[in-house]
């Protein structure tokens, strides 16, 4: 089964204030290992970024004013989506930034019940606690190190392996020095414990069998 990590960036967060997608990013995965198809496109939004926006993924008007608009990669963009499950971390963003832009050039809109919003999973698995992209990463001691900003295709990578983890499809991985370790434990749990045999000697037998004849004599004849 093939599904979409997906994972945007934007001129700031509300498509009411007309704001814009910078970034598109997107990996497949298949039976959830990612292949090599990939989908990433930094475009010109054909309005400013806000200073917010800026500080959270560092693009610049001056970078984005030589790419691509929407219009140009959106056809390609909807065939790398076609039919396959899209995984977002907090899919209304960026559900709601991808069917303005797919709007206003008369696309039809990304259904939402071919999303799965991991924001959501954590927060049904994980209630009351941190369920940030960065906090599930440390939750699952993911080495979050190389996401100094947010960028559309890092954290794709990063929700690629949260959302494996939410859904307790880990692949279990060899600890041959624990598991040494954890055997030597138990053998040696199985020495420390034991209890010691004593042999009667054949005296101490003869005379448990005299013990015997007498009690049972006594009792019952």
């Amino acid at each position: 089964m093939k599904e979409i990590i997906l994972d945007t960036e934007t001129t700031g967060l509300s498509v009411r204030d007309g704001h814009r997608i910078v970034e598109i990013g997107c990996i497949e995965l298949d039976n959830l290992v990612p292949t090599k198809n990939i989908f990433h496109f930094y475009l010109n939004p054909e309005r400013k970024v806000s200073e917010k926006a800026f500080q959270v993924h560092g693009y610049s008007d001056e970078f984005l004013a030589t790419k691509q608009k929407f219009i140009e990669i959106a056809d390609h963009f909807i065939d790398f989506i076609k039919d396959k499950k899209i995984i977002i971390h907090n899919a209304e963003f960026d559900i709601g930034h991808l069917n303005n832009e797919l709007s206003l050039i008369g696309k039809p809109k990304i259904n939402n019940s071919n999303v799965v919003d991991t924001l959501e999973l954590a927060r049904n698995k994980f209630p009351g606690s941190g369920i940030s992209l960065d906090a599930l990463c440390k939750r699952f001691r993911i080495d979050n190190s190389k996401r100094e900003k947010h960028t559309a295709l890092i954290d794709c990578e990063l929700l690629a392996k949260v959302y494996i983890n939410l859904i307790d499809q880990r692949e279990p991985t060899l600890n041959l020095v624990n598991d040494s370790i954890n055997k030597s434990a138990e053998s040696q749990n199985e020495t420390d414990y034991f209890k010691k045999v004593i042999v009667p000697s054949d005296e101490e037998l003869l005379k448990h069998k005299e013990f015997l004849k007498k009690n049972l004599k006594k009792n019952y004849f």
